[in-house]
Formats: C-alpha cells, structure tokens, sequence
C-alpha cells in the first residue's frame, strides 16, 4: 500500500553500477557502527548508533545495477514507543538509467504515516 511507504527519489551523475556499488558500501554514506557484509545476498549486517538506534538486515535481493533490498529482521529504536517498528519492513534502492544520469529511488516499505517513525 502506497500511502504505508515512504518513497524518494534522486538523480546522480554516477553510472547505475557506481550509485549500485555506493549503495551497497554502506559503512561510507551511514553514520554508526556497522557489523557484517553489507554487499553480499542472503548477509546480514547490523546498524548501531549510540544507544538509541539499532537495527539488523538481511539483503534479499541483489541485482547489480538495478536493485538492492533489505529486510529488517530486529530492530530497537530507543526513540519510539513501538521500538521493533521497523521489524518486518523492507529497504528498497531501485536504480534505474534516466539520460546521462542514474535515478536512485528509495522505498521504506512498510514505514508511512500510520507508524510514528
């Protein structure tokens, strides 16, 4: 359901494998303590920043150049009352060539305006 989502989208001047690779190089756009392979199928790394934000996901789907998805097996969000909100959901990079530049769209599946986060 749409409205349970949140969407964004970006124009990069990268190629799709370049915004592919970036993404999958999490440790270098994402502030925190990351433990695990963050660029392999069927891995699981986990997310840590201070005390208040710890997340684990498994990468689903990876196909280079086009898509990358996550799904949020555990989660602790110190800063909501439903602090596993983000079990269950799904992060979601499609990439996509768009003229000389590359469109990244990000979906967090699952996470829209019902949920506090």
């Amino acid at each position: 359901m749409a409205s349970e989502d949140i969407n964004h989208t970006i124009l990069v001047d990268q190629t799709p494998e370049e915004a592919f690779n970036a993404i999958n190089n999490v440790r270098g756009w994402w502030t925190g303590d990351i433990s695990g392979s963050t660029d392999k199928l069927n891995e699981e790394f986990t997310y840590r920043y201070k005390d208040f934000h710890y997340s684990k996901q498994k990468i689903t789907e990876l196909i280079p150049g086009k898509k990358v998805v996550w799904l949020i097996t555990d989660s602790s969000l110190e800063f909501l009352k439903k602090k596993d909100e983000w079990v269950g959901t799904k992060v979601i990079f499609d990439i996509n060539k768009k003229g000389d530049k590359t469109e990244v769209r990000f979906t967090h599946l699952g996470i829209g305006p019902s949920v506090e986060c």
